[in-house]
């Protein structure tokens, strides 16, 4: 005999911190831990609200005083490169793609390194040692891969060295780019773009809708980039919309502007139901 329990997760919110994207504001989270057999549903649920996957924990920003942070991601059936990204593909055409399961390397965690020292050195992942690197490219209890992406070998090698790496969820209805990293030599060759468009192809070839790219930041320099792809949706007053003029949000920095926690907590959909035996 087989019954169906409430799939109820329960929340944490983290305690606050300085926000990374924007000076002079502090950030907090709103987060669920990953687990158990529901893991995958419960992922492509909260994934379509927002949330984002970090190891076995699903999190949103919940600030006190402001709502800047929109999810983002593109809609894979309408997008239509621009001519600077049709140049990326152009300029990084010597790259080779391989996915595999999602297992730490030492050349991943080498090229790591030497993108945070130049992109983001005083950020939170400065200190990251190999084996949280490791943590976090291996501890993923959902489907998960690791896209490499490999640059001609030099003159006299039969070497390709690593040029891109991209931690991938794959979502029911897309993929997730979870986290991604390159070598900073290529940063003009917009390598990072690259992947990203690399990743719509993805999509499209495995018939997936969307390609979910994290967090964008109106007024966040780092999170710029992110405006400039076609297709653009942004997870705003709880629901998708087109993106528009990009100009026209701006991060809401009145105490108002949020909800409180228990409202966030309760508009969340959830699962309607896990399985167990019985």
């Amino acid at each position: 005999m087989r019954h169906t329990l409430p799939l109820a997760p329960q929340f944490y919110v983290t305690a606050p911190q300085p926000c990374p994207y924007l000076a002079r504001r502090m950030e907090r989270k709103l987060f669920t831990a990953l687990q158990g057999d529901s893991a995958e549903t419960l992922n492509d649920a909260l994934s379509k609200q927002g949330f984002r996957r970090s190891q076995n924990v699903l999190y949103r920003p919940a600030c006190a005083d402001c709502s800047a942070c929109l999810s983002a991601r593109i809609r894979v059936a309408d997008f239509q490169p621009n001519r600077s990204q049709r140049k990326a593909m152009a300029r990084n055409s010597d790259l080779r793609r391989q996915s595999s399961a999602p297992w730490a390397t030492e050349d991943q965690y080498a090229l790591f390194r030497r993108y945070l020292e130049s992109r983001h050195a005083n950020g939170g992942m400065a200190d990251m040692d190999i084996f949280e690197f490791a943590a976090m490219i291996e501890e993923t209890p959902i489907r998960s891969r690791v896209v490499e992406y490999s640059a001609a070998p030099l003159p006299g090698s039969r070497h390709r060295p690593l040029a891109a790496v991209s931690l991938t969820d794959i979502l029911d209805d897309g993929l997730s780019m979870v986290y991604s990293f390159y070598e900073p030599d290529r940063m003009r060759a917009s390598v990072g773009s690259y992947v990203i468009l690399d990743h719509i192809e993805i999509a499209r070839e495995a018939g997936l809708p969307y390609v979910y790219l994290g967090y964008w930041v109106p007024g966040s320099p780092k999170m710029g980039y992110k405006a400039n792809f076609d297709a653009l949706e942004i997870f705003k007053n709880g629901q998708w919309q087109d993106i528009g003029d990009p100009a026209s949000h701006t991060g809401e920095t009145h105490p108002l502007s949020v909800a409180p926690i228990a409202e966030q907590v309760a508009r969340i959909t959830l699962p309607d139901t896990q399985p167990i035996g019985g």
